[in-house]
């Protein structure tokens, strides 16, 4: 395929005018083509990366059916997101378990029209029940390295993401070891600066939607975020309008820079549907206008896709073109370690493109593997 006359978001994180060529499934150099895709008033980006996702359309991860994940897989096609993490909550270990061994089949048998899960975030059974959020209290557990081990062992050692509050008890020789075998993210936690600046040193490396479930920074009390802006690698961010206020998500670029910032949906199954009723871990969610909350009022995921997160950090928000891309893109490559497969357009790579509006940054067209989506 030649995607012609567009704009290119390249491998050197510039934007400049230009043509893409694909073979099969990769990105290839320039060739004879016989099919064309006119990209003329379009962007052409890597797909989108979205590493934290609970669900989709209606379906939740936590379903545990292949039916429940080709939704999901197709919807975030159908988007312009091509690969993401399965994302968990805090469940019993019985559902945990049924959780990563369906998304391991799946992952073994995917859908050809769907985004590729690239593996599971396991977000939810090791949080601090003081910054629980939209957590089932009564699903948090301490720290269990065996658990883990088991859990990752269920899905083929697909852990990307293993989420941990450090005051949890035995949780910083857990995020040690842990950390030898995939990332670790502070999540959830009540964690002050040293205790922070301690699990870092000793091997995580990521937080998770920095600023929500955490205390908030202070020239006294920096806590976790100050930590973070010292000592970590990767931060990240929902802009979806309801999380975090535009100008935290500005100071959140300014600080860590765009080289550190993903972009995240945190999307539950009420994303891409009307206002309503829906669950997340079990709890129930009611949807307005794109806010999602607990009956409490506590904020419950985003019904808002990675790709529209993304337009309005850009469009609302002033954040530079090429700092979000990176953030939506190679940035959260990078954190899966897969940075050479997908993220970024170069030949050899994976030919999943995303064309935009060059001027609303809307989805206008999905390149899945080679072949357009639509």
């Amino acid at each position: 395929m030649l995607i012609k006359n567009g704009f290119v978001f390249c491998d050197d994180f510039a934007v400049r005018e230009g043509d893409v060529y694909t073979e099969l499934d990769r990105i290839s150099e320039p060739q004879s083509q016989q099919e064309v895709l006119d990209a003329t008033g379009c962007i052409v980006v890597p797909g989108f990366i979205d590493i934290h996702i609970h669900g989709a359309n209606g379906t939740d991860f936590c379903d545990s059916t292949r039916e429940a994940h080709a939704n999901i897989a197709r919807y975030l096609a159908s988007v312009g997101v091509t690969s993401y993490l399965g994302t968990t909550m805090a469940m019993k270990k019985p559902v945990l378990l049924n959780m990563v061994r369906s998304a391991n089949e799946f992952m073994d048998n995917p859908v050809e029209d769907g985004a590729v899960m690239r593996g599971i975030n396991l977000e939810g059974p090791f949080a601090a029940v003081e910054k629980k959020g939209a957590m089932d209290p009564n699903n948090l557990i301490d720290p269990d390295y065996d658990l883990f081990l088991e859990l990752n062992e269920a899905c083929g050692g697909r852990i990307r993401i293993n989420d941990v509050a450090p005051e949890k008890p035995g949780a910083l020789d857990f995020i040690a070891r842990t950390s030898e075998v995939c990332v670790v993210s502070l999540h959830h936690t009540s964690a002050d600066y040293d205790l922070a600046k301690k699990a870092f040193m000793l091997g995580a490396s990521h937080v998770t939607h920095l600023y929500n479930a955490m205390n908030g920074f202070s020239h006294r009390a920096p806590g976790l975020i100050g930590a973070a802006a010292d000592l970590a690698s990767s931060v990240e961010l929902i802009s979806d309008g309801h999380h975090v206020h535009p100008a935290a998500v500005r100071i959140a670029f300014s600080i860590f820079g765009e080289d550190r910032v993903c972009l995240i949906s945190d999307a539950m199954m009420a994303c891409g549907m009307p206002n309503g009723e829906y669950e997340l871990g079990g709890q129930k969610v009611t949807v307005t206008d794109g806010l999602a909350t607990l009956p409490s009022g506590t904020i419950a995921g985003s019904a808002t896709p990675l790709t529209e997160s993304f337009r309005r950090a850009v469009i609302e928000y002033g954040i530079p073109l090429e700092s979000a891309l990176r953030a939506a893109t190679a940035n959260p490559a990078r954190v899966l370690g897969m940075e050479d497969e997908i993220g970024s357009i170069g030949v050899g790579k994976r030919a999943d493109l995303t064309l935009l509006d060059a001027e609303t940054l809307e989805v206008c067209h999905v390149v899945l593997g080679g072949k357009l989506l639509f």
